[in-house]
């Protein structure tokens, strides 16, 4: 077996938590005000449809092949050379996704922080960080989620605290006032993002209690979208509509904190979160596409192929957006569409064609 390791329900829940966070936190509510103005708490609301559907869609394939992930089972369901045909963009599709990601790390740590080191210092450290962590297995990504988790919880529960002087509920009025449209158009860019609970059919096989496991991903799922339908309330009760016009509106808040004129600029909490976050995203990005590869090219482990794809998710990240401006753009307006379409659309058409298959062959079992 390519991954020996084992994990509980809840490791997989907590995993998937800053998966999803990790960036949303800094850079969707921006995108998302864009479109949604005053209504972009309502946003995340709109856009968890897609996140509840895609772990029913991917738990409901796993009950049908409970030891495969999406690499494997998509040949049975389709036959296996368009299988592994499909499998390949698949792995294609997570290879420029993980750059995207690594992108916008190095991005604002090298815009908001370290503004003279080479981003190419930034993205190179970071990955090689996550190809030790991957290359160890789920079960050591999944107990530096357990540790790492609670102190970026701590930490933005302390900044929203911290930030309570400053909120004025008046600013995020007046509501609806061109009705629910914008506040759907405006679900958009978190749509994709909550697509990424995708990423569950990589970890999936390996729960050891996997009867839990649509209940915990299902709570992950609720827990992402309370999170950030609370930083949007906070954003709108500090600045109201001029949400729209910072890049990253989230770490624009944390300047206002100021108690006595002592304990101010605390920027640094936000990096913190940022950096562990974004070491956890990369990392369960990093893994499923490793465990994918291994499984697409029939390798017996996962440690050989983890450095050479680290290589390619370093030449990747320079496969995007040149600029912060246009990457911002792209995040906000052609990638939500693809991940929704290889982690929704795509799973979903599977589902219906093994319901279909399977529905074929218990009428001439019967017939026969």
């Amino acid at each position: 077996m390519v991954e020996k390791g084992k994990i509980t329900a809840l490791q997989m829940g907590i995993m998937m938590y800053p998966t999803i966070i990790a960036t949303a936190i800094l850079i969707v509510p921006g995108i998302t005000a864009e479109k949604a103005h005053l209504d972009l708490w309502v946003s995340p609301i709109w856009a968890s449809i897609v996140g509840y559907t895609t772990v029913l869609v991917m738990c409901a394939l796993n009950r049908i092949y409970p030891e495969e992930t999406i690499i494997q089972y998509m040949n049975r369901i389709i036959g296996r050379i368009p299988g592994k045909a499909i499998s390949f963009f698949i792995l294609v599709f997570y290879l420029h996704v993980t750059g995207v990601i690594i992108k916008e790390y190095a991005e604002f740590i090298s815009g908001v922080f370290l503004t003279r080191t080479p981003l190419l210092v930034l993205i190179s450290s970071l990955t090689l960080v996550c190809a030790f962590a991957v290359r160890s297995g789920i079960e050591v990504v999944a107990r530096l989620s357990e540790l790492i988790v609670p102190i970026i919880l701590f930490i933005v529960v302390l900044l929203i605290i911290l930030l309570l002087p400053n909120l004025e509920i008046r600013r995020m009025f007046p509501m609806f006032e061109d009705g629910i449209m914008p506040s759907i158009k405006g679900a958009l860019s978190p749509m994709g993002w909550f697509s990424e609970f995708a990423l569950i059919t990589f970890m999936l096989p390996f729960l050891v209690n996997r009867k839990k496991g649509l209940k915990m991903a299902m709570m992950s799922m609720f827990f992402v979208s309370f999170t950030l339908v609370m930083v949007n309330f906070v954003l709108l009760f500090l600045v109201g509509g001029g949400v729209a016009n910072i890049l990253y509106p989230f770490m624009t808040a944390i300047r206002y904190i100021s108690i006595a004129d002592f304990f101010e600029h605390v920027e640094s909490l936000v990096m913190a979160i940022w950096v562990m976050g974004a070491f956890l995203k990369i990392s369960v990005f990093y893994y499923s596409l490793s465990l994918g590869t291994a499984q697409w090219l029939n390798v017996s482990s996962i440690r050989h192929v983890v450095f050479p794809i680290g290589i390619l998710l370093v030449l990747f990240t320079y496969w995007t957006p040149p600029t912060l401006p246009g990457l911002s753009h792209y995040l906000g307006s052609l990638l939500p569409y693809i991940l929704m379409g290889f982690q929704t659309g795509l799973p979903l058409l599977l589902l219906m064609i093994a319901y279909l298959r399977s529905r074929s062959m218990r009428k001439r079992v019967v017939n026969k």
